[in-house]
């Protein structure tokens, strides 16, 4: 019933190429038009403001956000191109700026409106796309099989007893192991342990998900 055009907004951090790409794809399936807009933020600006939380994040999950975000790459990637890069430097002068960029911003909308993705369009530089993106993808997968490993392991040890202090240092060991998993995986580590040779498990997303389930025990155990 809506007079004017329909703008679907996903205001999330999407910091892994891969996830961004899932939305264009769905957004190529139904014909629909797709951009971005990004925030580039430095990272002690974006410490700053956490703190003026009313319950900020801890700095370590605010650095290694800055540290695995990647940012549109408009020369690289084609399916980026219709997207607009702001800069956030903090301070008063971004109000002066306020009317610039929602121009910028509503020109960029207009432009997505007026070209909509093609339905199941095949090109070269999607095929590509695709293959270049398939690895951020099994990253992205290790990284939630990860979350929920750490999710069960923090339960464990509450249901264990263990101390709120000790409950903050163990969740900062296995933040750290998380870490760890993904930037071997992110770097093509090639790598195998015992427990994923036992499984007889070949994908590098499996063994890492696999060996983090372990190490992440081990840790949880030492608390218990």
């Amino acid at each position: 019933a809506a007079s004017g055009p329909l703008y679907l907004i996903l205001d999330d951090n999407f910091y892994y190429q891969s996830m961004r790409y899932e939305v264009y794809q769905l957004a190529r399936k139904y014909s629909l038009s797709f951009c971005q807009l990004f925030l580039e933020c430095p990272l002690e600006c974006c410490l700053q403001r956490n703190r003026l939380r009313s319950q900020p994040l801890p700095d370590q999950t605010i650095s290694l956000m800055a540290n695995r975000i990647e940012m549109p790459d408009l020369k690289k990637n084609a399916w980026e191109q219709n997207s607009l890069l702001l800069q956030s430097l903090g301070g008063t002068s971004e109000h002066h700026c306020a009317t610039g960029l929602t121009e910028q911003i509503i020109s960029l909308l207009a432009t997505a409106l007026e070209n909509p993705l093609k339905q199941n369009e095949e090109s070269t530089e999607h095929k590509e796309a695709d293959r270049a993106l398939c690895a951020a993808s099994a990253i992205h997968q290790a990284d939630q099989a990860c979350r929920r490993i750490i999710s069960q392991a923090m339960r464990d040890a509450k249901d264990n007893n263990v101390l709120p202090g000790e409950m903050k240092s163990l969740a900062e060991e296995l933040s750290k192991l998380k870490a760890g998993l993904l930037e071997d995986l992110r770097q093509g580590s090639n790598w195998k342990d015992q427990v994923c040779l036992e499984k007889q498990q070949s994908s590098p997303a499996a063994c890492g998900i696999s060996s983090f389930q372990h190490q992440a025990t081990k840790v949880v155990n030492k608390y218990i």
